[in-house]
């Protein structure tokens, strides 16, 4: 019951809390990842300047924290690693992202709806409908529920707070240098994959979660025959279980940097509506609290 403790913990402060408005760690190590990158990210060997780059800023903190939290008395080494694992976590930041949104398309007020889903994805929304405008929220919602929340906590429990920091960082790193263009393309190689593996188990129990915890037999279904269809390989098992647990449908045509992208459609069941935003809300809250429960024998 102590790990399931100290994951309630950390999630109470991110409740409470919500996101450091300043000094936040993760815009720091953002900081360092531009500026490795303007520094590594030029001439041969771009892989394995990638790959020392990535070495360079996800492992020295999180082992640093390791050593640390075993120098110290138990209650004092709990108190950091609820603090770190805070730090890690985003769930009231996804909250405070996609409810305006919400309230944006509730009073009709499109234009600011699209400014305000302009800001949490990349595609181009200027000309978007409301279905289109929530998809993209309720998309943010689901998948970042995985990077955000059930990642880290999937790797607290198998690691502790460093094991968690270390996620964070590779997401963060993946999320800075893992595109598939020309300046990227074998830089960002090392941070693409390594995410795709330390995401690979967390992104399943993730979807199992919100296929319990919504639409279970809808959920499975588009979790087996859609997410293999989704360019990533743990977004589509997260995205397709939480379309199908909503019984709406997401995915589907987007443009991004000015040209349309034909994406798979995920889900089943009706274009979604501004009241799916408060809904992928609450589905996430209840694939954490099953999680909770499942922690508690821990």
């Amino acid at each position: 019951m102590l790990t399931a403790g100290l994951l309630a913990a950390a999630l109470l402060l991110d409740r409470l809390l919500g996101e450091p408005r300043r000094h936040h760690p993760l815009v720091g190590f953002g900081h360092a990842a531009n500026l490795a990158e303007r520094r590594l990210n030029r001439g041969k060997y771009r892989i394995a300047r990638g790959l020392l780059g990535w070495l360079l800023l996800v492992l020295p903190l999180p082992l640093a924290l390791w050593w640390l939290l075993a120098q110290l008395p138990i209650t004092l080494a709990a108190a950091i690693s609820v603090a770190v694992l805070y730090f890690t976590i985003g769930r009231q930041s996804l909250i405070e992202h996609t409810r305006p949104i919400a309230d944006a398309l509730l009073n009709s007020d499109l234009p600011r709806a699209r400014a305000l889903a302009s800001r949490i994805v990349s595609r181009d929304l200027r000309t978007a409908d409301e279905p289109a405008i929530t998809r993209a929220a309720v998309e943010s919602l689901l998948e970042n529920g995985h990077d955000a929340v059930f990642g880290a906590l999937f790797w607290f429990v198998i690691g502790g707070a460093p094991a968690a920091l270390a996620f964070r960082f590779a997401n963060t790193l993946d999320a800075m240098w893992g595109y598939r263009n020309d300046r990227f393309e074998c830089f960002g190689k090392v941070a693409a994959r390594a995410d795709d593996v330390l995401g690979f188990i967390p992104s399943r129990l993730t979807a199992l979660a919100y296929a319990l915890a919504g639409n279970t037999r809808l959920a499975w279904r588009c979790w087996r025959t859609q997410a293999p269809q989704w360019d990533s390989p743990n977004a589509g098992p997260v995205m397709a279980s939480g379309a199908g647990a909503l019984a709406i449908k997401l995915g589907g045509a987007a443009i991004y940097h000015g040209r349309q992208e034909a994406r798979p459609t995920l889900g089943d069941g009706a274009l979604p509506g501004a009241g799916d935003i408060a809904r992928a809300s609450r589905l996430m809250d209840k694939a954490l609290l099953l999680w909770l429960l499942a922690a508690l024998p821990l």
